[in-house]
């Protein structure tokens, strides 16, 4: 692993401008950028720490503040750490923002942060890699339909609502991914049950997409997250040894 250098920034978008974290491997080379999508929690010091996480293992990672229409970092304060009782009260601020961002809204940002990218000495010309948490695994999805041409891997951990029989549902853009996909679903998930996690497979599987899931037993929704109850470390290890060989299989080669 080499040693990181981070900073805030500022990406434009159609609706304004999203603050964002930007981390990479401090030594003036370009490297393969990664799009890591927060979950409904938003940016704060633990995703800035996963961020760097993966930047020490040589990649370019932008973690783009996707709620930046309701305000800069933090959109909505938090304590230290996030226990379940609290959770209710959090999540009654958060519910209407996670709300407001509509699918053709999250798309179109997308666009602008991935056109950021591509001008960022930081990072390497090529294909790009994507990975979401909580909420942000189906802007994953999302991001890989949208942008084919652009995003090489696609990675989601303790999805919710990626299969549902909304019209809009992530799954149904299957057949325009062209990127390999990844999963690590939570286990006993109230955001992602066994039926949707069928379906996804489904659709991923009958579009043809290179796709890999798989549900991490004893794991709860949000395993990944240190700075909550639901932290689950061995979980979150595998989660990384998955996620760096997707990127290291699909990125690297073409850096």
């Amino acid at each position: 692993m080499t040693a990181v250098r981070a900073t805030s920034v500022d990406i434009p978008t159609p609706d304004g401008v999203a603050d964002a974290y930007l981390a990479h491997p401090d030594d003036n080379a370009a490297h393969p950028a990664v799009l890591f999508y927060m979950d409904a929690f938003g940016l704060r010091p633990h995703l800035n720490g996963m961020a760097d996480r993966l930047a020490s293992h040589g990649y370019t990672v932008v973690v783009p503040n996707v709620f930046y229409r309701h305000g800069r970092t933090p959109v909505v304060e938090l304590p230290e750490f996030i226990d379940p009782g609290q959770r209710p009260e959090i999540f009654d601020k958060i519910g209407p923002i996670m709300q407001d961002l509509t699918p053709d809204r999250a798309v179109r940002d997308a666009g602008a942060y991935l056109e950021w990218i591509s001008t960022r000495p930081e990072a390497a010309n090529g294909p790009v890699g994507v990975t979401g948490y909580c909420m942000g695994a189906a802007l994953s999805l999302r991001t890989a339909a949208a942008y084919p041409d652009r995003v090489a891997a696609a990675a989601g951990f303790h999805g919710g609502g990626l299969a549902t029989e909304d019209p809009d549902s992530p799954h149904r853009l299957a057949e325009n991914i062209t990127a390999e996909l990844y999963f690590g679903h939570a286990d006993q998930d109230h955001a992602l049950p066994p039926e949707q996690i069928e379906r996804l497979n489904q659709a991923l599987t009958e579009a043809g997409v290179r796709y890999r899931a798989e549900v991490y037993e004893g794991a709860a929704h949000g395993y990944t997250q240190a700075d909550t109850a639901s932290y689950n470390q061995d979980a979150a290890e595998r989660h990384w040894t998955e996620l760096l060989a997707l990127f290291d299989r699909t990125l690297t080669s073409a850096a």
